[in-house]
């Protein structure tokens, strides 16, 4: 008597029922090889299914050859049920239970379709009801579950799942279930419990180590996604890219650029991800020498920006910070392929370096295309707006989002929409707009105003404002900061100090003023406000001085007001001459050609000292000077910016 294993299919003869071969003592070897074939063949006829009716005529030919008790070939159909998104209520439900003897893989078919698909506890219920009928569980039944308890973020039911692959035998140092399971306390908020697996693990892969590189590098942990980098054997494109794209999306635009020179020098392919990775750490640092150089790597590696719209709405963004708006707009121009996102990136760079004209124009083009706008657009041309301060042209686009366009004001748009109103001095409009606001304001929408209140020196309405943003924001340095100054520059010192008193009870530090600026060779320069330690500081100092001098004699004045303590003028006049965009200003006078564009980049706002400065220094080098600060652009041409003091 043969004795068939419950973990494979058994041969049929075509005409014959799979109750009927039971019985049967023998099976002649060229029966079993013609059986073989036919079910190859209907496995791999439904790997090619791509409509639900295709599958069922599989389905009927299954019948009609008698392997409707086939394990190998059902297990194939239910899984390609699951493909084709199929509810497993009633169809792949009922293939199942009409089969006597279901084997593991066709359990824990089905176990993954309620895993991919839900209801969730079902795949779990199924599970109970596999081992009550005593069949042992697959590795990939595991996985199934796993993926169940992360799609419905429960922990505790997944450890339960892990103490059962423990608890089973065999399954604890599976490669497979080990990388589910890391996978599963990571999408669960437990990292920690996802590194102790890793660490069990007899047997790893770079997917082992993948996975959790990527989680610490979504909750900020570079450090340690770092460590486990550096200890990966093989490391393929998608651990590099991992940790490009980590120190990008944790504003760490060096490292990001610095990781991705290795990944080239070792000779590792990039693809689309990785390059808009690399390309978004070219727009933070702000740097033309990257930012041509990562574009050139772009069209060697066959991803150039004329035919990948990815690439190329990408790299839109990135010569738009990078201070280039017109490489910005060549690229856009010699795209064969354009969508949302590319008009998008455009319109938000015209906006960005007070070109509202120019946004608004590729706008009204987008509008005569089949593209629609969507929400980033609307943001993109209201900034225009209220950086040009166009305000009835930014009221009629905030009116006819929803009614032409289908797209919703969200908080977003009301914050363009109060710093529109509030930059031109609408100040109660601002106010009157958030309260009618159909949402709760978050810290956006209270920030313009807050900001709004410091261009225009109202420090009762700047108390409102800051008094929400303290407890949406209670750890925002930056709003204690913008209401004392605020209160400084209206001379009012007592509320000054007890701004400054909350901050220190909170144990807040104010975050240095920092500009860089790209010197020769494309190597980038850092200075910090008051900070002398540059190797050329002695030069930095005396080239800052002696171009103060000159813009003396044009009748230059500092501009007290930008220093925001009680303390002398004298005092005042040092603090501004050490402000960064300053220091970095000089830098690059001293160490470029003449002619060439000075380009810097401040992690804060500029002053109107500093604005005031370089406007001077503009005309009296001529050289043209971009200033990206944390809100725009300013380009000053010849003693004049392209803000029109708007700003």
């Amino acid at each position: 008597m043969v004795k068939f294993c419950t973990k494979t299919c058994l041969f049929i003869l075509p005409k014959t029922s799979y109750c009927q071969l039971q019985t049967q003592s023998f099976i002649p070897f060229s029966v079993r090889q013609e059986q073989k074939i036919l079910e190859s063949r209907l496995v791999s006829v439904l790997h090619g299914c791509t409509h639900i009716n295709q599958v069922k005529q599989v389905h009927a030919h299954i019948f009609r050859k008698g392997l409707e008790q086939c394990c190998f070939v059902l297990a194939k159909l239910l899984r390609t049920l699951t493909k084709l998104d199929v509810p497993m209520d009633p169809y792949p439900r009922l293939v199942f239970q009409q089969v006597e003897y279901p084997n593991p893989f066709l359990w824990t078919a089905l176990i993954r379709g309620y895993a991919l698909q839900g209801p969730f506890m079902e795949s779990v219920l199924l599970y109970n009801s596999m081992r009550r009928q005593g069949i042992g569980p697959v590795s990939f039944t595991f996985t199934a579950l796993l993926k169940a308890c992360s799609a419905a973020l429960d922990v505790n039911l997944g450890r339960q799942v892990h103490t059962q692959t423990i608890l089973i035998g065999g399954f604890g140092s599976d490669l497979y279930v080990g990388n589910t399971l890391i996978d599963m306390y990571v999408k669960c908020g437990c990292l920690g419990c996802g590194h102790r697996v890793f660490d069990e693990m007899l047997d790893r892969d770079v997917i082992s180590w993948t996975s959790l590189i990527v989680a610490y590098a979504k909750v900020g942990n570079m450090e340690a996604a770092s460590e486990l980098f550096d200890g990966l054997p093989m490391k393929d494109m998608v651990a590099w890219t991992a940790m490009v794209t980590g120190y990008a999306q944790n504003a760490r635009p060096r490292e990001a650029l610095e990781v991705f020179e290795r990944m080239q020098a070792a000779g590792v392919k990039t693809d689309e991800v990785t390059l808009v990775g690399v390309i978004s750490a070219c727009a933070q640092l702000g740097a033309a020498k990257y930012a041509n150089w990562v574009r050139d790597v772009a069209e060697q590696s066959g991803f150039g920006p004329t035919s990948n719209v990815v690439v190329g709405s990408a790299l839109i963004d990135m010569y738009a910070k990078c201070g280039s708006v017109e490489d910005a707009y060549k690229v856009f121009e010699r795209m064969e392929e354009r969508n949302v996102y590319s008009y998008s990136s455009m319109i938000v760079g015209f906006a960005m370096h007070g070109l509202a004209g120019a946004a608004m124009e590729l706008f009204d083009e987008m509008l005569k295309t089949e593209i629609k706008p969507n929400r980033v657009t609307f943001i993109g041309v209201l900034t225009a707006c209220s950086h040009a301060g166009m305000v009835e042209q930014g009221q009629q686009l905030f009116a006819m989002m929803e009614e032409c366009h289908g797209v919703a004001p969200s908080e977003d748009h009301y914050a363009c929409m109060v710093d529109l109103l509030g930059r031109a001095g609408r100040l109660e409009e601002a106010l009157n707009l958030v309260k009618m606001m159909p949402m709760n304001p978050h810290g956006g929408v209270w920030g313009a105003l807050l900001g709004a209140c410091r261009i225009h020196g109202n420090p009762d309405m700047a108390q409102i404002a800051a008094s929400h943003l303290f407890e949406l924001e209670p750890n925002g340095i930056g709003n204690y900061i913008l209401l004392s100054n605020i209160y400084a520059s209206a001379g009012r010192w007592d509320d000054v100090s007890k701004v400054r008193k909350l901050m220190r009870a909170k144990g807040l530090k104010k975050n240095p003023g920092c500009s860089w600026v790209e010197g020769k060779k494309g190597i980038i320069h850092e200075f910090f406000a008051g900070d002398m330690s540059h190797p050329k500081s002695r030069e930095i100092k005396q080239a800052l001085e002696d171009l103060l001098d000159r813009l003396k004699y044009l009748g230059y004045q500092p501009n007290l007001s930008s220093v925001a303590y009680d303390i002398s003028d004298e005092e005042k006049k040092r603090l501004l001459m050490s402000h960064s965009e300053k220091l970095a200003l000089a830098f690059g006078l001293l160490t470029t050609n003449a002619g060439c564009t000075i380009r810097i980049v401040k992690n804060l706002r500029i002053c109107e000292d500093c604005h005031s400065v370089m406007c001077g220094a503009s005309q009296i080098t001529g050289r043209e000077i971009v200033v990206r600060d944390n809100m725009r652009f300013h380009h000053f041409r010849d003693g004049r910016c392209s803000c029109g003091n708007f700003w």
